[in-house]
This record gives C-alpha cells, structure tokens and sequence, in this order.
C-alpha cells in the first residue's frame, strides 16, 4: 500500500503539478495526456470496484490515496477517480437501461457526471425546501426549476438532480427523488457559468423546463432522494478531507522551504520565532485533522453511519485548509499573493471548502444536536 501512494504522489508531483498553468487556462486540452500517462502508470481510477473496471482499493486504503492525489486540485481529474460518488450511485441505485448507458464510459472519463442539488433563492443547507419538481406523466418525468453551483455540468453527459416528485402531504424526507437528465435532453439548459472568487471554476446554473426523460432514468427508489443523496455525500466529505489534508500539506511543503532558504535582517526566516510559529500550528493542524478524518474512515468503513464523526471532520478539515493555506501565504509575503506561486488559487479555493457540501454552522448544529442527545 505504502508503494502506491508512493506512486500516486510521484505521478501528482512529477505530471499534474507541472501542468497546472495549462490546466487553469484550458483544462481539456491537458487532460487527455494526462489521463493517458495515469492509465499506462496503473493508476487509474484506483478507488473504482474492479467490477466496474477500477483500482479496486478498499475504502479505508483508498484515502490515503485521496490525500496524495489531492496535493493538485486536478488530481481527481486527472487519476479517474472524480466520477467515484457518482459511479457507485449509479451502481447501487441506476435501472438496467442506465446503467448500461452510462457506468463503462463514465469509469472510463470518456464521459463526465454532474449533480444538481442547490438551487438560487433559497437556503439549500436545508434540501427540504427545494423547488424543483418532478411529475410523472405517462413513463415519462416531467422536471421543471432551477439549479445552480452545480460542477461540470457544460460538459457533463447527464446530469442527476434532486426535485420533488411527491405529493404536498407527503413528509419531507420522503419527498424527493433523483431523476438522470441527459445532457441535449429539450428543456435542459445551462443558463451560465457562475466565478467563485474570480475563478471560472466550472460551476454553472441550469434551468430545467418540461424537461422530459423516460421514467426508468429514476436513481434509486421513487421518494428515496434523501437516502440515496446522503449515501453519496457522506463518504464523498471524507473524500474532501482527505485531499484537503494533500492541498495543505502542500502549502506547508512549500512554506517551509521558504522560511529555509530566505533570510531578513541577517538571518534565515527559519530562525526567527513567529515564523517558527507558524510551522508549529501548521503542523499541529495537519496531524489533528489527518487522525479525525482517518477516525471518521475507519467508523464508515465499519459499517457506522459515521455522522458526528463525517460532520466533525468537514468543519475541522476545511478550518485546518484555510488556516494552513493563510499561513503559507504569509510567510512568502507579496509573492504569495502573486501566481508566481500557487498559494493564491490555493487560498480562494480553500475558501469553497468551508461552505460547500454544507456550510460550517449547518454542520456544527447536526453535531452538536446528536451529542447533547447521547447525553439526555
């Protein structure tokens, strides 16, 4: 196992770092090259069940992979294991006909997935307020409202989005359904790409208007949207923070060498106590999120629905990102600021983690809520 990551880590460092100005400018020009090199290398898709024509790795093995090849944003991207969420969605939950239309290539990156769940205008922290709908006409859905930051969808094959499909009276979490659109479907719309932060990111807003597809593009049981969604996104935010702690161990990397190799008023930055205090929280940070998220794996792995500890290392990991990235970037001064280095594309994109797949305070609340109720 040790050899592997070895290798993952040598493939992200020595290919995908290098290439990240080209991938900024123009990803699908880089990408196939890439792809090519990690398929060649044995690298592929190594967290995929080798049924579907993966790596195979057991989860608890599979993180650790996650944390080296997150060391680049596009480590995913480039490694195969980007679509792993919805690969197994589509392998617990898709009909026969989806299935057969969609898991091969998507394994394969011949096509890309994407998710639709936020939706502009509303606290989607909270997924029982969702407008979108869906109502079945014949054996056909019929899905009409709006999605937005919703990833890769301009170039995705379908997308999945989560929509009402139930009557009023009907309890909430029993309410939803996640409904296969395919990508040209008449109706479906990207309306536009949306910057987070400056940064042309790949996040997009749609627009769903009669859209029509065949009833057997249901993922996963009619008002079982919440079980199926939650299935996906539990794992998926160990899957963060794993990379998380490869993006910050990145930054620390990198600002130690500087506080080695710089000097001011006569000495190293290496030598001076407040620079030395960065290394110390940077690190102390990087340890404590590594073993939670690690606890939160192992928990999951067990067959625990790992809740608090899932919850506990999203706030942690994104906090520990934000602070670690901060703390590099203050070390290289001005120069940080600049693209001279990667700490500023990192830090915006540090930013993301502390609200995407549920913000901070909505995770703090679910916590803390379930342990004051160990407790009465």
């Amino acid at each position: 196992m040790n050899d592997l990551v070895a290798a993952v880590r040598a493939f992200v460092d020595d290919h995908v770092i290098p290439a990240e100005p080209a991938l900024h400018r123009d990803l699908r020009a880089v990408l196939p090259d890439l792809r090519a090199r990690a398929k060649a290398a044995g690298l592929w898709a190594l967290g995929h069940p080798a049924e579907l024509g993966g790596g195979g790795l057991p989860f608890a093995d599979y993180v650790h992979v996650n944390e080296v090849q997150g060391r680049s944003e596009y480590g995913q991207l480039a490694l195969g294991t980007h679509s792993l969420q919805d690969s197994l969605m589509l392998h617990r939950h898709g009909t026969p006909a989806v299935r057969d239309r969609y898991l091969a290539p998507l394994v394969a990156a011949d096509i890309m997935p994407s998710f639709a769940m936020t939706e502009p205008g509303l606290s989607s922290s909270d997924p029982t307020q969702l407008r979108t709908t869906a109502r079945l006409d014949g054996d056909e859905w019929v899905l009409s409202g709006r999605k937005w930051f919703v990833t890769g969808a301009r170039e995705a094959a379908y997308t999945t989005v989560m929509c009402r499909t139930e009557p009023a009276d009907t309890p909430a979490h029993g309410s939803f359904s996640i409904i296969l659109v395919p990508a040209g479907t008449p109706g479906f719309r990207v309306v536009r790409e949306i910057p987070v932060l400056g940064i042309d990111h790949g996040h997009y807003e749609l627009a769903f208007d009669e859209v029509r597809v065949p009833a057997d593009h249901l993922v996963g049981p009619r008002g079982g949207g919440f079980r199926v969604a939650q299935e996906r996104l539990g794992p998926g935010r160990i899957f963060h923070a794993m990379r998380w702690l490869g993006q910050a161990t990145r930054a620390y990397e990198l600002m130690v060498a500087r506080l080695l190799d710089r000097t001011a008023f006569g000495e190293r930055l290496a030598d001076k106590q407040l620079m030395q205090q960065h290394v110390f929280e940077a690190h102390a940070a990087i340890t404590a999120a590594r073993l939670l998220t690690l606890d939160a794996a192992r928990v999951l792995d067990g067959g625990g629905a790992a809740r608090v500890e899932i919850g506990v290392v999203k706030v942690v990991g994104a906090r520990m990102l934000n602070d670690v990235v901060d703390r590099a970037l203050q070390v290289f001064g001005a120069e940080g600021l600049s693209d001279d280095t990667p700490l500023g594309f990192m830090y915006r994109t540090a930013r993301f983690a502390r609200i995407y797949d549920g913000p901070d305070e909505v995770h703090i609340q679910s916590v803390a809520k379930a342990l004051l109720k160990e407790r009465s």
